[in-house]
C-alpha cells in the first residue's frame, strides 16, 4: 500500500519524503486546489523531482481545479516543462483539462481528484474509459461502501485516511465562491466552514468538522480489501505534522503499531471521518488548532497536569465553555513542591502567580498548543533522517581479466569493465576488502541490498581506484535513473472550437415539489416554458444508489448519465463546466443534449465557451446552493441561520437525508435578459426551492417583463 502526502512547499516535501512517503503531491504556483499554499516554482519542481526519483518517490501534480478556455490553452506550456521532466502523474478535476492532457500528454498518468466527486464504482468504471488510471473516491464513503467498490473495479484506489475534512462534498462547495467570490474548485477557498454562525442566538461553528485521523485497525481493513493508496491531507499544515503523519502511517503499514503525536502537534478535535458513519464528526466549539487539555484547575491559581510541560511549551487558559482567556509561552515552572523548574510532570500541581495572569480565576483548564519537546525531536529527525534505494552489485575480479563491475536497480542494468587485474606482490585484496569499498555509500541516495563478489584470492586492486570506480557508476547510475524519467513532447494538438447555430431560447423550470410542478405545467400547456424539470439528489454515493432517480432526464451525477432511461438527457450546473473542452468531450456520451454552465461564471467567459453539437444553458433565477453535505448536522429538517458579516443561509434535508444548504437571496439575473440572449446560450432556467405558488408565478410572470430585484452574485465579476 502506497502512502501518498502532501507537500504545500519544498521543506515540506523534504521532510515527507525523509519520513517514508512512497509519493508526494504538491502544486505549481497559481494552480491547484491548494493555491493559498506556497507551492512549488518550476525549479524547485525539478529540484524535487531528481530529489524523489533518486529516492524511489514518485511526484504527482495537482491541478484539480476547474479552468476556463483561455487558462488551459496557456496551461500547455506548464504541463509541458513538467512532464517531460518525468512528473509521476497528474491530478484532476477539469473534464475538459482531463481531454487537454488525455491528447497532448498521452502516456502520463491521469488520476481523478476527490474535487470530482466520484462516489461509487459504476462512475469510477466510466472514467477509466477516458484515461483515468486512479481514482481518490469522495471522502464520505463508508467502510462497508469503499469495499463494494473495491469489489467491482480493477481502478486503483487511492483513500484520504487523515487531515482536515470538508463538510461538504468535495466539488460541490459554493459556499466561499458565491459570498466571497474565492472559488474552492478554483483553489482558493476562503473556508467559510470554519467560521463562526449564529443560529437563533447562539454562535457556534455549526459547518466545521473534526479532523480525520484513521489509526491500525483502518489501516488493516484498507489492506485487507486492496486499496492501493492512502492520502494525507496537509499542504498548509507545518512540516513538523508533515513528518509525523506521514512516519506514524509508514510505521502501521509496515506493522508497527505506535502511538500517535499528531494530536499534540495540531488537534481541533478527531474522528474517524465517515468510515463507521462516526457520529461524533462535528466541533462546534472551535475551528482552528486549540491544543489538547493539560491541566485542570484545583483552586484559583492551582492546576493538576494531565500531561507534562517544559520551558518553551505553548499553553492557553480556557473557561469552561472552550473560550480562549490568555495565552502564554511557558519560561518559568513553579510546582507545589518546588520552583524555577525546567519540567513539570503529569500529577504535578503546577502553580500561577495570579498577579500575572489575567482571568485566571475564570480558568477551568489549560491546554498546550505548542509542544517544544516532541517538535524538538521531530526537526532533529528530519534532519538527521535520509531517504535511501536498495541497489544490487555484482564485482568480478579475477586474475589476468579485466574488473567487471554489474549494478541493477529496477530495470536499470549498468555494466563497465576496466584495468586488468594483477597478481598481488605483497598484501592481496580480500574479498571483504571489496565489499567495504562498494559499500561506501553514504552521501548518495543508495544503500547495498545485495552483493555479489566473484574473485580470486591472490590479486591486488587499488583501494583509491576502487573507490573512484564507485564513485563513477553511483554517478552513471544516477543519471540513468533521472534520464528513464524524462519524457520528449511531439507537437501541440490545438483543438478549434466551432459554435452551432442558435435557435429560439428555450425556457425550462425546476420544481422541488408537486404544488411547484402543478403550477409549471401550466405554464408549459400554454407554451410559456419548454421543460420541467424535476430537482434530483445531487451525489449518488455508494451506499445511496436505490435512491436514484434513472429516469430524471436532469442529471446531477455522473450514475445517472451511465444508468439514465431517457434517450436525451441534461446535465446540471454542479458538472462544474467552465470551457469548451468540456463540452468537447461531452459528445463522447450520446446521450447528452444539453448542458448548464457553472454558475461560477462571469458573462464574458460564458460567452466564449464553444459547443458544436450540445446545447449550452444557464441558470438564471434560484436559490444557491452552498453546500451538500452528507453528514446530518441538524436535527430539523429546515434551519436558517447567518454569519458575522449578515449574509443569510438556509439549510434542509433532501428526500435522501442529506444536508443542502442555501443562500437566502436568490439569484436573479432576469432583469439582464437581453445581456444573456447573446451569450449564445440555447436554454435558460428558474429554479424553484422554497417558493409558494404566488412568489413563484410572481417570478414567472417577471420573464416577459423582465424585472424584478437583480441579484448577479459570480455572473457580473467572476470568482478567483
Amino acid at each position: 500500500m502506497e502512502i501518498v502526502a502532501p507537500a504545500g512547499d519544498y521543506n515540506k516535501f523534504l521532510a515527507a519524503v525523509k519520513a517514508g512517503a512512497d509519493a508526494v503531491y504538491l502544486g505549481i504556483k497559481g494552480f491547484g486546489a491548494r493555491r493559498r499554499a506556497k507551492n512549488f516554482t518550476f525549479e524547485e519542481l525539478r529540484t524535487a523531482l531528481d530529489y524523489a526519483h533518486l529516492r524511489g518517490v514518485k511526484i504527482y501534480l495537482t491541478l484539480n481545479t476547474v479552468i476556463k478556455d483561455i487558462e488551459l490553452e496557456s496551461l500547455y506550456e506548464n504541463i509541458k516543462k513538467v512532464y517531460e521532466y518525468g512528473v509521476d502523474a497528474i491530478i484532476v478535476q477539469d473534464f475538459g483539462l482531463l481531454r487537454f492532457i488525455r491528447k497532448n500528454f498521452s502516456d502520463i498518468e491521469i488520476h481523478a481528484s476527490t474535487q470530482m466527486t466520484i462516489s461509487n464504482a459504476d462512475e469510477i468504471n466510466f472514467f477509466k474509459k477516458f484515461g483515468i488510471t486512479r481514482v481518490v473516491p469522495a471522502r464520505e464513503l463508508d467502510y462497508n461502501s469503499i469495499k463494494k467498490i473495491r469489489e467491482k473495479t480493477d481502478v486503483e484506489l487511492e483513500m484520504f485516511v487523515s487531515g482536515a475534512l470538508c463538510i461538504s462534498y468535495s466539488g460541490n462547495c459554493y459556499m466561499s465562491s458565491f459570498i466571497g467570490g474565492r472559488s474552492g474548485n478554483r483553489g482558493m477557498c476562503a473556508q467559510p466552514c470554519r467560521k463562526e454562525y449564529i443560529l437563533d442566538t447562539n454562535k457556534e461553528y455549526i459547518l466545521s468538522p473534526k479532523d480525520q485521523l484513521f489509526r491500525i485497525d483502518e489501516i488493516k481493513k484498507l489492506k485487507e480489501i486492496g486499496i492501493n493508496s492512502i492520502k494525507i491531507e496537509g499542504r498548509m499544515k507545518s512540516e513538523e505534522y508533515v513528518y509525523e503523519v506521514v512516519n506514524y502511517y509508514r510505521n502501521l503499514i509496515d506493522d508497527l503499531d505506535r502511538e500517535s503525536n499528531i494530536e499534540k502537534i495540531f488537534n481541533r478535535g478527531y474522528s474517524k471521518g465517515y468510515f463507521y458513519n462516526d457520529k461524533n464528526l462535528m466541533n462546534k466549539k472551535y475551528a482552528s488548532h486549540f491544543g489538547y487539555k493539560i491541566g485542570e484547575k484545583i483552586s484559583d491559581n492551582k492546576f493538576k497536569l494531565l500531561d507534562s510541560v517544559v520551558l518553551g511549551d505553548g499553553i492557553t487558559f480556557v473557561d469552561k465553555n472552550l473560550n480562549i482567556l490568555y495565552g502564554y509561552n511557558i519560561n518559568k515552572i513553579d510546582i507545589k513542591s518546588s520552583k524555577n523548574r525546567k519540567e513539570a510532570k503529569k500529577d504535578d500541581i503546577i502553580i500561577f502567580r495570579k498577579n500575572l495572569f489575567e482571568n485566571l480565576n475564570k480558568t477551568e483548564y489549560i491546554y498546550k498548543n505548542y509542544n517544544k519537546s516532541i517538535l524538538d525531536n521531530i526537526n532533529q529527525k528530519i534532519k538527521n533522517s535520509e531517504k535511501k534505494i536498495g541497489i544490487n552489485i555484482e564485482v568480478i575480479a579475477t586474475l589476468n581479466n579485466k574488473l567487471k563491475i554489474k549494478i541493477y536497480y529496477e530495470n536499470i542494468n549498468i555494466e563497465k569493465e576496466y584495468f586488468v587485474i594483477k597478481e598481488a606482490k605483497k598484501r592481496a585484496t580480500t574479498k571483504e576488502k571489496i565489499i567495504e569499498k562498494f559499500s561506501e555509500l553514504g552521501d548518495t541516495s543508495f544503500f547495498i541490498k545485495n552483493i555479489k563478489i566473484e574473485n580470486d584470492e591472490n590479486i591486488f586492486l587499488p583501494l583509491s581506484e576502487l573507490k573512484n570506480i564507485r564513485r563513477e557508476i553511483i554517478k552513471e547510475l544516477e543519471n540513468e535513473i533521472l534520464k528513464s524519467k524524462k519524457r520528449v513532447v511531439n507537437i501541440k494538438k490545438i483543438e478549434k472550437f466551432r459554435e452551432k447555430e442558435h435557435k429560439k431560447l428555450r425556457i425550462s423550470v425546476l420544481v422541488s415539489n408537486e404544488k411547484q410542478y402543478n403550477i409549471a405545467k401550466k405554464y408549459l400547456e400554454n407554451k410559456k416554458i419548454d421543460e420541467i424539470y424535476f430537482k434530483q439528489v445531487e451525489v449518488a454515493n455508494e451506499k445511496n444508489l436505490d435512491k436514484i432517480d434513472l429516469e430524471s432526464k436532469l442529471c446531477t451525477n455522473f450514475y445517472q448519465v451511465i444508468n439514465n432511461k431517457n434517450n436525451k438527457i441534461t446535465l446540471d450546473k454542479n458538472f462544474n463546466i467552465t470551457n469548451s473542452y468540456a463540452i468537447k468531450e461531452l459528445e463522447k456520451i450520446d446521450k447528452v443534449e444539453t448542458v448548464y454552465l457553472s454558475q461560477e461564471l462571469d458573462k464574458e467567459t460564458i460567452k466564449n465557451i464553444k459547443s458544436e453539437k450540445i446545447n449550452k444553458a444557464l441558470v438564471v433565477y434560484g436559490y444557491l446552493k452552498g453546500m451538500y453535505i452528507e453528514y446530518s448536522i441538524f436535527d430539523n429538517n429546515k434551519i436558517e441561520f447567518k454569519n458575522k458579516n449578515g449574509d443569510e443561509f438556509i439549510g434542509i434535508k433532501n428526500k435522501i437525508g442529506n444536508v443542502e444548504i442555501y443562500l437566502k437571496e436568490p439569484l436573479n439575473l432576469i432583469p439582464k435578459l437581453n445581456e444573456i440572449k447573446v451569450l449564445n446560450l440555447d436554454e435558460i432556467r428558474l429554479d424553484f426551492i422554497f417558493e409558494t405558488e404566488d412568489e413563484m408565478i410572481k417570478i414567472l410572470e417577471s420573464l416577459e417583463r423582465m424585472n424584478g430585484e437583480y441579484r448577479g452574485y459570480n455572473f457580473d465579476t467572476g470568482v478567483l
